[in-house]
Order: structure tokens, then C-alpha cells, then sequence
């Protein structure tokens, strides 16, 4: 059964609310003082706390003890009980965090009625952590690809550690999912992960939804708090208002920080991850991002790739998507078909896995109920030949070229889409295109196309570009 601390100078009202409490299966731990209360708290955190705000002989009152464990367990309901209650005294307890307030001499029924209430919603809000901790967001690492074993090895070597990682990459490539994967494989995984969305939250509103709020309402807890004992992870940090970046630095500093509308400090254990997809050496020198600020959140930088450079990884990813959706949603289970994952590899995609994911979706909904998923069903209204007669559309500059040149022209870019599909693998490329590697290898040499490492894998390009051309 819950553990519950009670805390009252009087040792007979300790030890009757100690024997009805127990009579009903609860177990007690008790205190009559301040010192002898933290030091319960810090052996073991209780389920709930009866508090006495008179404590005779004691360094802290109920009032100053109520704001110490508010501040540092939040979590934790209390009950205020008082010989000398009066209105006042119970408003300023339920403003400090107080669950309730009951006057003695109190009545047995109702201090049970008060506890019962003060134990179910500890269980309701310990449960709803739990769900949130246990949500459908994605936090599997989809993959094989050189490029994104590169990553995830990565990823590996930064999860045992509490250093502050900062995601770079474009948008919809999973920074999300890599933060989350960090947080699942860390010392952090009981804890909570929270994220902030700092291109969502109103500029006026940013630091009431960090930092929390004390007023007539009592204390609201802001993400910071809430992230307690575990990772927060700042999407797109490059968008926080100029203001909250001098303030999160701060925190970063002293871990702590003070309520809006509050002046007591907050002390909170928590590991920061960021993630933004644009470059923020130039948000530094334009004046959008303090320099301070990113040398704290830069301690490790990880590149998460585009799906332009892990294409061999988009049949794994279709499937994968596949199969959630299926157990989601009810969508057809389906299989794609070869020629839909050729496509697929070959598409431009803008919006990366996420644009992938949303594709595969609107197949399963439009689609059959059976059978492969075939190219035809795939999207083309962006891709040429979207008219459907399987006819090729030609580019306005490649219609203008002569037979010669605009067959180079198709050759080239063929070939570096089909090398880059299977992740610079020549022989595989060979394979597919119906060609000997040897001859491949000239026909490469006479198009002026080569292949040079980037991330973990090979990737096509042309002779005469950069060979990493990435900021």
C-alpha cells in the first residue's frame, strides 16, 4: 500500500493518524520536525505527506517546509493540518501547492476522504506520465544503409553520457526520433522526455511555459520542471525568442531558475538535446542566436542525413511504415512491389522521411485492400510522366538540346540517381541497369561521374563538383 510521511510536532496526533491510516492498510513513516522530515524524504520519497503547519522546535514551519518539497518533488500531494487554521492560512497553503487543507480537531471520516482523494489523483497523474512515456512516437531506429549505420553509431556512443546534443539536418529527416532514441537507450529512460517546440509557442508566452507560473492559482509547472530527472529536447532551438535564450542559458549554468511571478529558486536534473535545420553560424552573425547559447547546446553536434543520402534505407522505411500503420489504423497490410520501390528510391524528396511516411499512408487509404503496392499508385504529379500514358516528359532545357547532348545529359543523371539509390554500390548498379561493371566503370569515366565517401557511404557526383559540399 502507499507510503505516507506524516509530520506534527504533537507525537499523539502523530501516532493516531498513524494507527487509522494503518487500519486501512496504509503504510506510515513519521516526523516531527523539519530535519527529521527532508531526511525521510531524502531516504525515500513518500506517495503523500500530512503536514502540521505549527511545528514547535523546528527550523522550518509547514508553510516553509511545503515550499521546499514543492519545489524540489512536485510530485508529491500534501495535506496541510492545522490547530490554528484560518482562511488565510489555507489560501496561502493551497497557493504554495498545497493538495488541501483540513483544521484540527479534524474529523476521522473526513481526513480519510481527503487522503483517498489526495492518493487517487497521485495515482492518476504517476499513470499519465507513464502513458506519455509509453506513446506511439517512434523511437526505433529504421535503417541499414552505411550512411544511417553511421548515424546510429553515433547516436550510440552519446546515450550513456549526460552531454548536450545538438541534431542538425533538414526538415522531416527524424531529429526527433534520434533525440527520442537517445532518451530510450540512456540512464534517463525511466524519466520524462519533453519537448519544446520553440517555433509554436507565442514569443510572450515562452518563458510562462518554461519556466512555469506562481499566482493566485498556485503553482503551474513549466516544461523545465516537468522535465525533471530527464531530457529536454528543444526542436527547432534556432526559433526561441532572443529573450528566453539568455534566460535558458542560465539555467544551463546553474540549473535552477525561478517561477514568473515567483522568487524562490527551482533546482532541476535535466539533460538538454536541440535540433535545428537552419545553419546557426550565420542566426550568430545576423544577431538571431546568442553565441553563448550554442556553445552550450553544441557540447556534441550529430548530422542527421537527408533521405537524398540513405535511398537504399526507403523499401526498409516503406515497410516499416507499412506495418505501424496496419497495427494503428487498420490500412492494409501490402507489400511494395519492385518497380514502387524503384520509384520510390529515384523520387525527390523534399520533405524527407517524414514526406515518405505521408506518401505511404495515402497509398494504404486510396489504394486496395490487397495485392503489392505498385508504381502506378505511387504519387507522380511532381515526377515525370505524371500524365499516366507512361509517356516521358521532357524538361523545357532538355527539349532544347540537340539528340546527342540531351541523351549525355539523361545518361548522367540516370546513373548518378540509380548509384546513389543503391548507396555507391557499382556491382548493384551494374546489375540493375543491365550493364557490365567494366563498362559501367567507362561509361561513368566518359560522363564524368564519380563516387567519393560522405557519412559512412559512397555517393555519386560530378568530377567537376565539391566533394562535400555541406555547410
Amino acid at each position: 500500500m502507499a507510503d505516507i510521511l506524516i509530520v506534527d510536532d504533537e507525537r499523539d496526533i502523530r501516532e493516531l493518524i498513524s494507527d487509522i491510516l494503518g487500519d486501512d492498510g496504509y503504510s506510515t513513516r513519521l516526523a516531527a520536525n523539519a530535519d527529521e522530515c527532508m531526511a525521510q524524504i531524502a531516504k525515500e520519497t513518500p506517495s503523500l505527506m500530512i503536514l502540521d503547519i505549527w511545528l514547535k522546535d523546528s527550523r522550518m514551519d509547514g508553510i516553509d517546509i511545503l515550499k521546499s518539497v514543492k519545489r524540489d518533488h512536485p510530485e508529491i500531494p500534501i495535506v496541510i493540518i492545522s490547530g490554528h487554521g484560518n482562511i488565510e492560512i489555507a489560501v496561502a497553503a493551497i497557493k504554495q501547492g498545497a493538495y488541501d487543507f483540513i483544521e484540527k480537531p479534524f474529523n476521522i471520516d473526513q481526513l480519510m476522504v481527503v487522503i483517498g482523494r489526495a492518493m487517487e489523483t497521485s495515482r492518476l497523474r504517476h499513470e499519465n506520465v507513464a502513458l506519455k512515456r509509453k506513446d506511439v512516437v517512434q523511437t526505433e531506429m529504421i535503417g541499414s544503409s552505411p550512411t544511417f549505420k553511421a548515424l546510429k553509431s553515433q547516436l550510440e556512443k552519446v546515450t550513456k553520457s549526460n552531454g548536450r546534443v545538438m541534431l542538425t539536418g533538414p526538415a522531416g529527416v527524424g531529429k526527433e526520433v534520434a533525440a527520442r532514441f537517445i532518451h530510450a537507450n540512456s540512464n534517463r529512460a525511466d524519466g520524462p522526455f519533453i519537448s519544446v517546440n520553440s517555433a509554436s509557442i507565442e514569443a510572450d508566452r515562452m518563458e510562462e511555459v518554461l519556466f512555469g507560473r506562481e499566482g493566485d492559482k498556485g503553482i503551474e509547472q513549466g516544461l523545465l520542471e516537468q522535465a525533471h530527472g530527464g531530457i529536454l529536447y528543444f526542436d527547432e532551438v534556432a526559433d526561441m525568442p532572443s529573450g528566453t535564450q539568455s534566460k535558458i542559458l542560465r539555467v544551463l549554468v546553474d540549473q535552477q531558475f525561478s517561477r514568473v511571478g515567483g522568487s524562490d529558486s527551482v533546482k532541476v536534473d535535466i539533460r538538454v538535446i536541440s535540433s535545428t535545420n537552419k545553419h546557426l553560424g550565420t542566426e550568430i552573425e545576423e544577431g538571431r542566436f546568442r553565441e553563448e547559447l550554442f556553445h552550450r547546446l553544441n557540447v556534441v553536434p550529430v548530422e542527421v542525413p537527408s533521405l537524398e543520402d540513405r535511398r537504399e534505407d526507403i523499401p526498409e522505411l516503406a515497410s516499416y511504415f507499412i506495418e505501424g500503420f496496419n497495427r494503428d489504423q487498420g490500412l492494409p497490410q501490402r507489400e511494395v512491389a519492385g518497380d514502387a520501390q524503384a520509384l520510390l528510391q529515384t523520387m525527390i524528396w523534399p520533405g524527407n522521411v517524414r514526406q515518405l511516411k505521408n506518401v505511404i499512408e495515402r497509398v494504404l487509404i486510396l489504394g486496395p485492400d490487397k495485392g503489392d503496392i505498385m508504381a502506378s499508385e505511387l504519387p507522380q504529379n511532381d515526377q515525370p510522366g505524371g500524365d499516366g500514358d507512361e509517356r516521358i516528359v521532357l524538361s523545357g532545357s532538355l527539349a532544347t538540346l540537340p539528340l546527342r547532348e540531351a541523351r549525355e545529359l539523361f545518361e548522367r543523371e540516370y546513373l548518378l540517381t540509380q548509384i546513389n539509390r543503391f548507396g555507391g554500390n557499382i556491382s548493384r548498379t551494374a546489375t540493375f541497369v543491365g550493364m557490365e561493371r567494366s563498362a559501367l566503370h567507362r561509361k561513368l569515366k566518359s560522363l564524368g561521374v564519380v563516387t567519393t565517401a560522405k557519412g559512412g557511404a559512397r555517393v555519386a557526383r560530378l568530377e567537376d563538383e565539391p566533394a562535400d559540399a555541406s555547410q
